[in-house]
Protein backbone atom coordinates (compact mmCIF):
# COMPACT_ATOMS: atom_id res chain seq x y z
CA UNK A 1 0.00 0.00 0.00
CA UNK A 2 1.56 3.09 -0.90
CA UNK A 3 2.16 5.78 1.73
CA UNK A 4 0.03 9.33 1.16
CA UNK A 5 1.87 12.38 1.04
CA UNK A 6 1.59 15.66 2.91
CA UNK A 7 0.38 14.18 6.21
CA UNK A 8 0.85 10.55 7.20
CA UNK A 9 -2.20 8.43 8.67
CA UNK A 10 -2.39 7.60 12.08
CA UNK A 11 -1.17 11.14 13.42
CA UNK A 12 -2.74 14.28 14.91
CA UNK A 13 -1.99 17.39 12.10
CA UNK A 14 0.21 20.26 13.67
CA UNK A 15 -1.02 23.52 15.32
CA UNK A 16 0.06 25.93 12.39
CA UNK A 17 -0.36 23.04 9.75
CA UNK A 18 -4.65 23.14 11.49
CA UNK A 19 -4.74 26.23 11.11
CA UNK A 20 -4.02 26.73 7.20
CA UNK A 21 -6.04 23.38 6.58
CA UNK A 22 -9.41 25.13 9.06
CA UNK A 23 -8.65 28.49 6.19
CA UNK A 24 -8.80 26.34 3.11
CA UNK A 25 -11.69 24.03 4.65
CA UNK A 26 -11.99 20.17 5.30
CA UNK A 27 -14.05 17.55 5.40
CA UNK A 28 -14.14 14.59 7.42
CA UNK A 29 -15.01 11.80 5.19
CA UNK A 30 -16.49 7.72 6.06
CA UNK A 31 -15.05 5.20 3.42
CA UNK A 32 -17.13 1.84 3.05
CA UNK A 33 -15.12 -0.45 0.64
CA UNK A 34 -14.79 -4.55 0.33
CA UNK A 35 -11.05 -3.68 -0.63
CA UNK A 36 -10.61 0.13 1.36
CA UNK A 37 -7.06 -0.37 0.96
CA UNK A 38 -7.36 0.58 -2.88
CA UNK A 39 -8.62 4.01 -1.38
CA UNK A 40 -5.80 4.48 0.25
CA UNK A 41 -3.63 3.76 -2.61
CA UNK A 42 -5.76 5.78 -4.17
CA UNK A 43 -4.83 8.54 -1.98
CA UNK A 44 -0.98 7.81 -2.42
CA UNK A 45 -0.96 7.88 -6.58
CA UNK A 46 -2.66 11.00 -7.04
CA UNK A 47 -0.85 12.49 -3.78
CA UNK A 48 -3.83 13.81 -1.88
CA UNK A 49 -3.25 14.36 1.56
CA UNK A 50 -5.55 12.61 4.85
CA UNK A 51 -5.21 12.84 8.43
CA UNK A 52 -6.98 11.25 11.15
CA UNK A 53 -7.34 7.59 10.01
CA UNK A 54 -9.12 5.64 12.16
CA UNK A 55 -10.96 2.11 11.48
CA UNK A 56 -14.05 1.36 12.37
CA UNK A 57 -14.29 -2.28 10.73
CA UNK A 58 -12.22 -4.28 8.41
CA UNK A 59 -13.95 -2.53 5.58
CA UNK A 60 -14.71 0.77 6.67
CA UNK A 61 -13.15 4.22 8.23
CA UNK A 62 -12.53 7.40 8.79
CA UNK A 63 -10.59 10.11 7.87
CA UNK A 64 -9.95 13.97 7.49
CA UNK A 65 -8.89 15.85 4.01
CA UNK A 66 -8.42 19.22 2.84
CA UNK A 67 -11.87 20.17 0.55
CA UNK A 68 -9.76 20.10 -2.60
CA UNK A 69 -8.35 16.89 -2.46
CA UNK A 70 -11.64 15.33 -1.45
CA UNK A 71 -13.04 16.59 -4.61
CA UNK A 72 -10.00 14.81 -6.91
CA UNK A 73 -10.20 11.44 -4.75
CA UNK A 74 -14.42 11.33 -5.37
CA UNK A 75 -13.56 11.65 -9.13
CA UNK A 76 -10.45 9.41 -9.28
CA UNK A 77 -12.70 6.74 -6.94
CA UNK A 78 -15.80 6.12 -9.33
CA UNK A 79 -14.29 2.80 -10.97
CA UNK A 80 -13.28 1.95 -7.42
CA UNK A 81 -16.66 -0.19 -5.83
CA UNK A 82 -17.06 1.81 -2.67
CA UNK A 83 -18.84 4.67 -0.91
CA UNK A 84 -17.70 7.99 0.31
CA UNK A 85 -19.92 9.99 3.08
CA UNK A 86 -19.10 13.61 4.38
CA UNK A 87 -19.51 13.05 7.95
CA UNK A 88 -19.03 16.43 8.87
CA UNK A 89 -17.51 20.17 6.88
CA UNK A 90 -14.61 22.23 8.91
CA UNK A 91 -12.98 25.54 7.92
CA UNK A 92 -13.99 29.01 6.77
CA UNK A 93 -15.58 28.16 3.82
CA UNK A 94 -18.21 26.78 5.03
CA UNK A 95 -18.69 28.73 7.79
CA UNK A 96 -18.77 31.69 5.12
CA UNK A 97 -21.14 30.12 3.12
CA UNK A 98 -23.86 29.05 5.95
CA UNK A 99 -23.36 33.44 6.85
CA UNK A 100 -24.07 33.65 3.22
CA UNK A 101 -27.28 31.66 2.99
CA UNK A 102 -28.10 34.34 5.90
CA UNK A 103 -28.26 37.38 5.16
CA UNK A 104 -29.44 39.04 8.03
CA UNK A 105 -27.05 36.66 10.21
CA UNK A 106 -24.49 37.70 7.87
CA UNK A 107 -24.73 41.85 8.45
CA UNK A 108 -25.15 41.61 11.95
CA UNK A 109 -22.11 39.72 12.66
CA UNK A 110 -20.52 42.10 10.40
CA UNK A 111 -22.08 45.06 12.42
CA UNK A 112 -21.07 43.57 15.70
CA UNK A 113 -17.38 43.51 14.37
CA UNK A 114 -17.48 47.27 12.89
CA UNK A 115 -19.41 47.97 16.40
CA UNK A 116 -16.47 46.59 18.47
CA UNK A 117 -13.99 47.85 16.39
CA UNK A 118 -14.77 51.26 16.44
CA UNK A 119 -15.63 51.61 20.26
CA UNK A 120 -12.03 50.36 21.22
CA UNK A 121 -11.06 53.51 20.04
CA UNK A 122 -13.28 55.15 22.65
CA UNK A 123 -12.69 55.04 26.42
CA UNK A 124 -14.94 52.75 28.51
CA UNK A 125 -12.99 52.04 31.63
CA UNK A 126 -10.38 53.45 34.19
CA UNK A 127 -7.86 51.88 36.18
CA UNK A 128 -6.70 53.67 38.62
CA UNK A 129 -2.98 53.10 40.83
CA UNK A 130 -0.99 55.16 42.92
CA UNK A 131 -3.10 56.56 44.98
CA UNK A 132 -3.91 56.00 49.20
CA UNK A 133 -5.69 58.21 50.65
CA UNK A 134 -7.61 60.04 47.57
CA UNK A 135 -10.45 57.95 46.51
CA UNK A 136 -10.82 56.63 43.26
CA UNK A 137 -14.58 58.06 42.84
CA UNK A 138 -12.36 61.85 43.56
CA UNK A 139 -10.56 61.22 40.83
CA UNK A 140 -12.74 60.65 38.44
CA UNK A 141 -15.23 63.12 39.48
CA UNK A 142 -12.13 65.33 38.46
CA UNK A 143 -11.22 63.86 35.11
CA UNK A 144 -14.91 64.34 34.13
CA UNK A 145 -14.51 67.92 35.01
CA UNK A 146 -12.16 68.50 32.31
CA UNK A 147 -13.66 66.43 29.50
CA UNK A 148 -11.81 62.38 30.70
CA UNK A 149 -15.38 60.32 31.01
CA UNK A 150 -16.69 57.54 29.55
CA UNK A 151 -17.65 57.29 25.48
CA UNK A 152 -14.80 59.91 24.71
CA UNK A 153 -12.44 59.46 21.90
CA UNK A 154 -9.09 58.23 23.42
CA UNK A 155 -7.15 59.60 20.47
CA UNK A 156 -7.43 63.16 21.05
CA UNK A 157 -6.78 63.14 25.14
CA UNK A 158 -4.26 65.86 25.92
CA UNK A 159 -2.29 64.29 28.31
CA UNK A 160 -0.65 68.20 29.76
CA UNK A 161 -3.84 69.72 29.76
CA UNK A 162 -5.59 67.11 31.83
CA UNK A 163 -2.81 67.06 33.91
CA UNK A 164 -2.97 70.68 35.00
CA UNK A 165 -6.61 71.00 35.58
CA UNK A 166 -7.03 67.90 37.30
CA UNK A 167 -3.93 69.06 39.75
CA UNK A 168 -6.14 72.63 40.35
CA UNK A 169 -9.31 70.41 41.69
CA UNK A 170 -7.14 68.03 43.78
CA UNK A 171 -4.58 69.43 45.67
CA UNK A 172 -3.96 66.17 46.97
CA UNK A 173 -1.79 64.93 44.54
CA UNK A 174 1.31 66.18 42.65
CA UNK A 175 1.43 64.42 39.57
CA UNK A 176 -1.04 62.39 37.18
CA UNK A 177 -1.06 60.77 33.48
CA UNK A 178 -3.45 59.53 31.70
CA UNK A 179 -2.33 56.54 29.21
CA UNK A 180 -5.16 55.19 26.91
CA UNK A 181 -4.38 51.26 25.63
CA UNK A 182 -7.62 50.24 23.60
CA UNK A 183 -10.69 51.17 25.34
CA UNK A 184 -9.04 51.53 29.35
CA UNK A 185 -7.93 54.49 30.47
CA UNK A 186 -4.75 53.26 32.67
CA UNK A 187 -4.53 56.61 35.95
CA UNK A 188 -1.46 57.00 37.02
CA UNK A 189 -1.17 58.97 40.51
CA UNK A 190 1.02 60.78 43.00
CA UNK A 191 -0.02 61.75 46.27
CA UNK A 192 1.24 65.01 48.00
CA UNK A 193 3.21 63.64 51.13
CA UNK A 194 3.08 65.85 54.23
CA UNK A 195 7.13 67.27 55.38
CA UNK A 196 7.65 67.07 58.71
CA UNK A 197 7.52 70.61 60.22
CA UNK A 198 10.33 72.30 60.90
CA UNK A 199 11.42 73.07 64.20
CA UNK A 200 11.81 77.18 65.05
CA UNK A 201 15.47 77.53 66.74
CA UNK A 202 14.92 81.69 66.67
CA UNK A 203 11.70 82.84 68.06
CA UNK A 204 11.85 83.51 71.50
CA UNK A 205 8.81 81.48 73.35
CA UNK A 206 7.90 79.71 76.34
CA UNK A 207 6.77 76.31 76.89
CA UNK A 208 3.60 75.73 79.04
CA UNK A 209 0.88 73.34 79.80
CA UNK A 210 -1.57 72.15 77.60
CA UNK A 211 -3.22 70.17 80.03
CA UNK A 212 -3.03 69.10 83.55
CA UNK A 213 -0.66 66.65 84.98
CA UNK A 214 1.98 65.08 86.98
CA UNK A 215 5.51 65.56 85.58
CA UNK A 216 7.61 62.66 85.21
CA UNK A 217 10.26 64.01 83.19
CA UNK A 218 11.85 67.40 82.20
CA UNK A 219 14.07 67.77 79.05
CA UNK A 220 14.89 71.15 78.37
CA UNK A 221 16.65 72.15 74.64
CA UNK A 222 17.13 75.79 75.13
CA UNK A 223 15.73 77.46 78.34
CA UNK A 224 15.44 76.54 81.53
CA UNK A 225 13.05 74.11 83.70
CA UNK A 226 10.67 75.42 85.87
CA UNK A 227 9.34 72.40 87.06
CA UNK A 228 10.81 69.50 87.84
CA UNK A 229 9.76 65.39 88.40
CA UNK A 230 7.37 65.27 90.67
CA UNK A 231 5.46 68.58 90.50
CA UNK A 232 1.74 68.72 89.57
CA UNK A 233 0.74 71.62 86.60
CA UNK A 234 -2.30 72.90 85.35
CA UNK A 235 -3.02 74.18 82.05
CA UNK A 236 -1.20 77.64 80.48
CA UNK A 237 1.80 76.47 83.86
CA UNK A 238 4.73 77.24 82.78
CA UNK A 239 7.17 74.37 81.93
CA UNK A 240 10.49 75.91 80.17
CA UNK A 241 10.67 79.73 79.81
CA UNK A 242 12.36 81.60 77.14
CA UNK A 243 13.90 83.82 79.44
CA UNK A 244 17.34 83.05 81.26
CA UNK A 245 18.89 84.99 83.52
CA UNK A 246 22.88 85.62 84.18
CA UNK A 247 25.24 86.64 86.29
CA UNK A 248 27.02 88.42 83.65
CA UNK A 249 25.11 89.97 81.03
CA UNK A 250 21.55 89.89 82.91
CA UNK A 251 18.33 88.05 81.29
CA UNK A 252 18.79 86.35 77.76
CA UNK A 253 15.98 85.21 75.49
CA UNK A 254 15.94 81.68 74.20
CA UNK A 255 13.86 80.26 71.63
CA UNK A 256 12.11 77.83 74.85
CA UNK A 257 12.48 74.63 73.17
CA UNK A 258 12.28 71.29 75.09
CA UNK A 259 9.99 68.71 76.38
CA UNK A 260 7.82 67.63 79.34
CA UNK A 261 5.98 63.94 79.88
CA UNK A 262 3.53 63.61 82.66
CA UNK A 263 0.99 61.19 83.66
CA UNK A 264 -2.27 62.80 83.04
CA UNK A 265 -6.36 61.61 83.33
CA UNK A 266 -9.24 61.11 81.08
CA UNK A 267 -12.93 61.44 82.18
CA UNK A 268 -15.08 60.58 78.97
CA UNK A 269 -18.53 60.34 79.04
CA UNK A 270 -21.62 58.09 76.61
CA UNK A 271 -25.13 58.52 76.92
CA UNK A 272 -28.00 56.40 74.85
CA UNK A 273 -31.54 55.40 75.78
CA UNK A 274 -32.19 51.54 76.01
CA UNK A 275 -34.83 51.28 73.69
CA UNK A 276 -34.24 52.03 70.09
CA UNK A 277 -36.13 51.89 67.10
CA UNK A 278 -35.24 48.54 65.00
CA UNK A 279 -35.84 47.26 61.51
CA UNK A 280 -37.83 44.58 60.95
CA UNK A 281 -38.16 43.07 57.10
CA UNK A 282 -41.66 42.02 56.08
CA UNK A 283 -39.95 39.57 54.00
CA UNK A 284 -41.29 41.09 50.62
CA UNK A 285 -38.46 41.58 47.77
CA UNK A 286 -39.04 43.43 44.50
CA UNK A 287 -36.53 43.74 41.68
CA UNK A 288 -36.09 46.28 38.89
CA UNK A 289 -33.70 46.15 36.11
CA UNK A 290 -31.75 48.00 33.88
CA UNK A 291 -29.49 48.68 31.69
CA UNK A 292 -26.59 51.46 30.93
CA UNK A 293 -25.40 51.43 27.73
CA UNK A 294 -22.85 54.10 27.61
CA UNK A 295 -24.40 57.34 29.86
CA UNK A 296 -27.61 56.08 28.55
CA UNK A 297 -29.90 54.42 30.98
CA UNK A 298 -32.84 51.90 30.10
CA UNK A 299 -35.51 50.89 32.75
CA UNK A 300 -37.11 47.52 32.14
CA UNK A 301 -39.92 48.75 34.86
CA UNK A 302 -42.77 51.21 34.53
CA UNK A 303 -42.56 53.30 38.03
CA UNK A 304 -39.64 55.11 38.33
CA UNK A 305 -40.71 56.20 42.07
CA UNK A 306 -39.02 55.06 44.88
CA UNK A 307 -41.26 52.01 46.65
CA UNK A 308 -42.59 53.68 49.97
CA UNK A 309 -40.25 55.48 53.04
CA UNK A 310 -39.42 52.26 54.68
CA UNK A 311 -37.56 50.53 52.28
CA UNK A 312 -34.29 49.49 51.63
CA UNK A 313 -32.11 49.25 48.40
CA UNK A 314 -29.59 47.34 47.24
CA UNK A 315 -27.92 47.81 43.81
CA UNK A 316 -25.65 45.47 42.07
CA UNK A 317 -23.53 46.51 39.17
CA UNK A 318 -22.63 43.98 36.02
CA UNK A 319 -20.40 45.56 33.49
CA UNK A 320 -20.19 43.48 30.25
CA UNK A 321 -17.13 42.20 28.30
CA UNK A 322 -16.30 40.58 24.97
CA UNK A 323 -13.38 38.54 25.17
CA UNK A 324 -11.69 40.53 27.72
CA UNK A 325 -12.50 44.04 26.44
CA UNK A 326 -14.90 45.96 28.40
CA UNK A 327 -18.29 46.90 26.79
CA UNK A 328 -20.01 50.33 27.62
CA UNK A 329 -22.99 48.45 28.47
CA UNK A 330 -23.79 47.59 32.72
CA UNK A 331 -26.65 45.50 34.02
CA UNK A 332 -28.09 46.86 36.80
CA UNK A 333 -30.25 44.99 39.66
CA UNK A 334 -32.28 46.66 42.07
CA UNK A 335 -33.11 45.05 45.00
CA UNK A 336 -36.22 47.04 47.33
CA UNK A 337 -36.90 45.42 51.04
CA UNK A 338 -39.28 47.14 53.37
CA UNK A 339 -39.25 46.99 56.60
CA UNK A 340 -41.70 48.28 59.20
CA UNK A 341 -40.03 50.11 63.02
CA UNK A 342 -40.54 48.58 65.93
CA UNK A 343 -39.76 49.35 69.49
CA UNK A 344 -36.35 46.94 70.80
CA UNK A 345 -35.19 46.48 74.27
CA UNK A 346 -30.79 47.01 74.16
CA UNK A 347 -29.39 44.50 76.35
CA UNK A 348 -27.18 46.47 79.10
CA UNK A 349 -24.40 44.86 78.39
CA UNK A 350 -24.08 44.84 74.99
CA UNK A 351 -24.89 48.59 74.75
CA UNK A 352 -22.06 49.30 77.55
CA UNK A 353 -19.82 47.62 75.67
CA UNK A 354 -20.43 49.53 72.49
CA UNK A 355 -20.09 53.01 74.31
CA UNK A 356 -16.91 51.83 75.68
CA UNK A 357 -15.83 51.15 72.48
CA UNK A 358 -16.66 54.50 70.85
CA UNK A 359 -15.08 56.19 73.78
CA UNK A 360 -11.50 54.00 73.45
CA UNK A 361 -11.40 55.04 69.65
CA UNK A 362 -12.22 58.93 70.82
CA UNK A 363 -9.62 58.59 73.75
CA UNK A 364 -6.97 57.34 71.78
CA UNK A 365 -7.77 59.84 68.76
CA UNK A 366 -6.84 62.81 71.17
CA UNK A 367 -3.88 61.31 72.81
CA UNK A 368 -2.03 59.11 70.33
CA UNK A 369 -0.14 62.33 68.61
CA UNK A 370 0.99 63.06 72.10
CA UNK A 371 2.01 59.53 73.85
CA UNK A 372 -0.22 56.42 74.84
CA UNK A 373 -3.06 55.19 77.20
CA UNK A 374 -1.74 53.53 79.75
CA UNK A 375 -4.88 52.09 81.46
CA UNK A 376 -8.59 52.21 81.70
CA UNK A 377 -11.69 51.70 83.68
CA UNK A 378 -15.24 51.81 82.27
CA UNK A 379 -18.34 52.27 84.68
CA UNK A 380 -22.08 52.34 84.03
CA UNK A 381 -25.34 53.76 85.56
CA UNK A 382 -29.30 53.31 84.45
CA UNK A 383 -31.27 56.43 85.71
CA UNK A 384 -34.39 55.93 83.72
CA UNK A 385 -34.50 54.64 80.27
CA UNK A 386 -30.87 56.09 79.89
CA UNK A 387 -27.45 54.00 80.24
CA UNK A 388 -24.72 56.56 81.19
CA UNK A 389 -20.86 54.92 80.38
CA UNK A 390 -18.24 56.62 81.52
CA UNK A 391 -14.84 55.57 80.64
CA UNK A 392 -11.50 56.61 83.31
CA UNK A 393 -8.33 55.80 81.85
CA UNK A 394 -4.75 57.04 82.82
CA UNK A 395 -2.43 58.00 80.19
CA UNK A 396 1.59 59.66 79.77
CA UNK A 397 1.97 62.17 77.06
CA UNK A 398 4.11 65.00 75.94
CA UNK A 399 1.92 68.05 78.02
CA UNK A 400 4.42 71.13 76.49
CA UNK A 401 3.27 73.48 73.92
CA UNK A 402 4.99 76.17 72.62
CA UNK A 403 3.80 80.01 72.49
CA UNK A 404 5.53 82.89 71.21
CA UNK A 405 7.17 85.09 74.38
CA UNK A 406 6.36 88.53 72.65
CA UNK A 407 2.88 89.19 70.76
CA UNK A 408 2.63 92.13 68.08
CA UNK A 409 0.78 94.67 69.76
CA UNK A 410 -1.36 97.16 67.49
CA UNK A 411 -0.17 100.55 67.03
CA UNK A 412 -1.65 103.43 68.58
CA UNK A 413 -1.93 106.43 67.60
CA UNK A 414 -1.39 108.74 70.31
CA UNK A 415 -1.78 112.37 68.83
Amino acid sequence: MAEPSGQRNGCGEGMLTGLVNRLRGQVRIRVESAFPERVLNLCGAHELSFWDLRWESPVAFTCRMRRVDFQRLRQAAEKLECSLTVEREEGAPYTLGRLLARPTLAVAGVVCGGALLLGSFFIWDFTITGNHTVPDEKILRALDHCGVQRGVFGMVLDGADIRNHVLLDLPELVWIQVNVSGCRAYVEVRERQDWPEIVDRRTPSNVIARRPGLVLDVSAGDGPAAVAAGDTVETGDLLISGVEDTDTVGARVLAGRGSVTARTWYTLTASAPLTAQTRRYTGAERRRCALVIGTQRVNFFSNSSRMGANCDKIVHRHPWSLFGIPLPVTWVTEIYRPYERESAVWAQEALEKQLGGVLETYLNSIVTPYGSVRSTLVTSRTQGDTLTVTLTAECREEIGERVPLYRQEPLVDTE
